[in-house]
């Protein structure tokens, strides 16, 4: 079944996860413009999101921790039961970022109860924010961005396995850190990881500088029978993949995650972006970043082709 959309895909919504089921819905979570919650939605397609009815699956604590700010939700399906990921902080400390997970077992996430699993334990007690999981031979491994106090930099990325979806088990490697002018901008950022397995390679995506117009995307990669717990097994770009589109009024693409179209013939990019360059203020409380979906093209070489983020009012056939 092809569908045709129309970008943007979703309003205000940043730091966008949608992920498509075996069930044929399309599940759709991202941070709302006043932190302050986890909303949920699904449709049958894409182009069916923005008019499906969100339902709030969970509101912040009135005080102590996950009171603060609620930072990009991810749900991922997980030996038959649903997982949310999310950072928060406390009302005291807005931004002191920590990592926690939500739990379903109902059938349709948007129904049943969500239990609080708890917080995921790093080896630091610092900032920690934007957790995403995949499975890999045998493995469950969680990829995270965190303040590390021996690095320079707001955030790398880390990588660890689990021994249950809440919880860490082994070493935690450092994964990449803000290194080059393009990640640096700003702030020292490395951020929103996302993974993707394809031609014998497990691709990981992540975002860098500020969130206003100098965000963008990163890649590295790693050989699917590689030990992804040896730094030495991932190559990174020395050159974003995915940037700012003077041309086609596209501003700071980033925080992506990948889905699928309904025949699964076709992998897709979703991501935020703004449609304009100045910004009055912290670009965090401008509530103008909304959620893209567009194709990934794939080159010769194996990697990924992500191109230019669409113009507004742009149709993509899917």
């Amino acid at each position: 079944m092809n569908e045709t959309i129309t970008n943007p895909v979703v309003l205000q919504r940043a730091d966008p996860c949608i992920y498509r089921h075996s069930d044929g819905y399309y599940y759709f979570t991202a941070s709302v413009p006043e932190y302050d919650r986890i909303e949920l939605r699904r449709a049958r397609t894409i182009g069916g999101l923005p008019a499906s009815e969100p339902v709030v699956i969970w509101t912040k604590h009135t005080n102590g921790i996950m009171s603060g700010y609620v930072w990009a939700p991810e749900i991922h399906y997980i030996s038959g039961k649903w997982y949310i990921y999310f950072s928060a902080g406390s009302d005291d400390a807005p931004f002191a970022q920590r990592l926690y997970v939500l739990e379903n077992d109902s059938d349709n996430p948007l129904e049943g109860s969500w239990e609080e699993k708890g917080r995921i334990y790093t080896a630091w007690d610092t900032f920690s924010l934007d957790a995403t999981t995949f499975a890999h031979a045998g493995s469950q491994y969680l990829v995270w961005a965190q303040e590390d106090p021996s690095v320079q930099g707001n955030s790398s990325l880390f990588i660890s396995k689990m021994a249950n979806p809440w919880t860490l088990e082994g070493e935690q490697i450092l994964l990449t850190r803000p290194e080059y002018e393009w990640e640096t901008i700003g702030y020292r950022v490395n951020e929103g990881p996302a993974v993707i397995k394809k031609n014998g390679r497990v691709l990981l995506t992540y975002s860098a500088s500020a969130t206003d117009h100098h965000y963008c995307m990163g890649l590295l990669t790693a050989p699917d029978d590689s030990n992804l717990l040896d730094p030495g097994s991932w190559t990174k770009s020395p050159v974003p993949v995915f940037t700012t589109s003077e041309a086609n009024g596209q501003y700071g693409p980033g925080h992506n995650s990948f889905t699928v179209t309904a025949d699964g013939t076709q992998d897709l990019l979703v991501y935020h972006a703004r449609n304009y360059k100045e910004i009055e203020g912290d670009p965090l409380n401008d509530p103008n970043r909304h959620t893209r979906v567009q194709p990934v093209a794939w080159g010769e070489d194996g990697l990924p082709v992500f191109g230019w983020p669409v113009p507004d009012g742009h149709e993509l056939t899917l």
